[in-house]
């Protein structure tokens, strides 16, 4: 049994600066790298692909809606097709870092808000998946578990990473509860652990409201931006290793 652990990372722009991404790399197989759109900018990308190269863990793009003030979490009335150019323009800027750090990026996971419409929103989960196969047909497409995202990216060619989330709850049809919701987050690092553990060895998970459904799990996730991002991590990645779960990157 193997599982990839991957963060969002690279989110500091300008003169602002969170996250531990120097501690949180060497800990996760994948990193999910912000584009310029919600977060990060072209120094900090440059620095995070040369950091994740540094410590050889998959690379990958992480795309969201043009919303710094909002940090792509807000939703946005926009079209499919402008959908379809905001993510292949991110994939390019990535990709130009990739190519002067001469490593290749491994996959693409959409963020925020862009991420959620798409696992709700057919129209807008194919205008993603399509950008990406158009952009690069190898990439794995990464999307929440059991949602249009994966359907959509598989329906155009693309091999898929079904997601599961360490530090967040989830409804019973099997969408991430809205941050809008005080409960949505998992702050309690046990808590984190132990749903984790249920979503990897037994491909299930209990929602908010006490119900077990099914979910797979490719790869797990933790937010970066998070308060408790590293001891998340650390933690995981121990308890994963006692369980003999092999924690590896992403492959196609």
């Amino acid at each position: 049994m193997k599982v990839d652990l991957n963060c969002d990372l690279g989110e500091a722009f300008g003169n602002y600066s969170f996250g531990g991404d120097k501690d949180i790399i060497p800990l996760v197989t994948s990193a999910n790298i912000a584009c310029g759109f919600h977060a990060g900018d072209q120094h900090v990308m440059n620095q995070t692909i040369a950091l994740a190269k540094q410590h050889n863990i998959g690379i990958g793009a992480h795309p969201g809606l043009p919303d710094l003030q909002g940090f792509g979490r807000r939703n946005m009335d926009i079209t499919p097709n402008e959908i379809y150019d905001i993510v292949v323009y991110q994939l390019g800027a990535l990709y130009g870092f990739c190519k002067i750090h001469d490593v290749s990026m491994n996959h693409v996971k959409p963020h925020g808000a862009l991420y959620q419409m798409g696992a709700r929103d057919k129209a807008i989960a194919q205008a993603i998946a399509q950008a990406v196969y158009d952009f690069d047909e190898s990439l794995i497409f990464v999307g929440l578990s059991n949602t249009l995202l994966i359907s959509e990216a598989k329906s155009v060619g693309l091999a898929t990473a079904s997601e599961v989330f360490a530090d967040r709850r989830y409804e019973d049809d099997g969408q991430l509860v809205s941050r809008k919701d005080a409960n949505a987050l998992i702050t309690d690092t046990n808590e984190a652990i132990e749903q984790v553990i249920n979503m990897v060895k037994s491909q299930k998970v209990i929602t908010k409201n006490n119900n077990t459904i099914d979910i797979e799990a490719d790869t797990i996730c933790v937010h970066g931006d998070g308060a408790h991002a590293l001891e998340f991590v650390s933690q995981i990645r121990e308890r994963l290793s006692k369980e003999g779960i092999s924690i590896s990157r992403l492959e196609g």
